[in-house]
């Protein structure tokens, strides 16, 4: 059936969303990995596959992006995901996971088994610390929103003047960026941010999504996704680079490592998803971000499951 004919019959033709990874608070992870049956059924998966209690490691993590931390959201994505399909009934045509997201995706369309996606996402999360422990140690990434585009180049062209890093790592929304830059530029960022009429929004460190951390890409190569083998995705999945529409295991690959050195773009996945029909959104996991994007709400259905999430300051890893 065409996306035409589903949409005369009725039934929307629905994406998968799992969202990128925000800053969280114990309470709210640590409860819903402890009351939801789906997500203890999940977590139990984790711990045989790792050896080790997730939510043990949790407690005691300081983290925002710490291994069990990456874990805890990866399983109460994959717990939100799996209350959509058996309790919702959704029936999602076409996948997508954004940053983060794209570790569940991965499990979700079949490419991995769950308790092999979990290894492989713990040994990326050291991979990466151990990375930026040596390289870019005063990287940060930083989200800002209603900043107009040329003013932001200005602003930009001034660090290029100065012989200053930074990168795109991200383009969101109209004037919704991530940048990542040396933590020591970041304060001046956000003032001059702000007088030119943008809001900081959060700070992730260290950063992600940067040209620059090809090193990082080539160590995953070359490392850690040897030891998996993925296999052709059971549904597309649309790249967040670009709008890329991926149905086979290299390309799939392509767009895990990806991941490290090429920055987000929002606004593509959309356009991708439209012109494949896509009317209805399902953001399945903790998500506090692509929900209230208005390139989002203004093209789609939104219909989300998943913990509450509630905004806080985010803590350095």
């Amino acid at each position: 059936m065409t996306a035409t004919e589903q949409t005369a019959a009725g039934r929307p033709r629905t994406a998968l969303v799992f969202p990128g990874m925000g800053p969280s608070a114990f309470a709210e992870v640590g409860r819903f990995l402890v009351l939801d049956p789906f997500a203890r059924k999940r977590l139990a998966e984790a711990d045989e596959a790792l050896g080790y209690s997730v939510f043990d490691r949790l407690r005691d993590s300081e983290g925002d992006y710490s291994e069990a931390t990456q874990i805890a959201f990866l399983v109460n994505s994959m717990a939100s995901a799996d209350r959509a399909v058996e309790e919702l009934g959704i029936v999602p045509e076409i996948c997508v996971g954004p940053s983060f997201g794209q570790k569940a995706a991965t499990a979700f369309v079949g490419s991995l088994p769950f308790p092999e996606l979990v290894r492989l996402t713990a040994e990326m999360a050291r991979c990466e610390i151990a990375y930026f422990t040596e390289e870019y140690r005063d990287a940060v990434t930083h989200t800002f929103f209603r900043t107009p585009q040329d003013e932001l180049a200005l602003l930009l062209a001034e660090f290029d003047e100065r012989g200053e890093w930074y990168d795109y790592s991200g383009h969101l929304d109209e004037g919704f960026c991530m940048v990542s830059l040396r933590e020591k530029e970041l304060a001046e960022l956000k003032r001059r941010v702000s007088a030119i009429g943008g809001y900081s929004m959060y700070t992730m460190a260290p950063a992600v999504h940067a040209p620059a951390f090809k090193e990082l890409r080539r160590r995953v190569e070359e490392d850690v996704l040897p030891k998996y083998e993925l296999a052709d995705p059971g549904l597309p999945v649309v790249t967040d680079q670009d709008g890329t529409v991926v149905r086979t295991a290299d390309e799939l690959r392509t767009m895990l490592l990806d991941t490290f050195d090429r920055p987000i773009h929002w606004p593509r996945v959309v356009d991708a998803l439209k012109a494949d029909g896509v009317t209805r959104l399902c953001i399945t996991g903790p998500d506090n971000l692509f929900h209230r994007l208005d390139r989002t709400k203004s093209n789609f259905e939104v219909v989300r499951v998943g913990p509450a999430k509630r905004g806080r300051p985010p803590r350095r890893r």
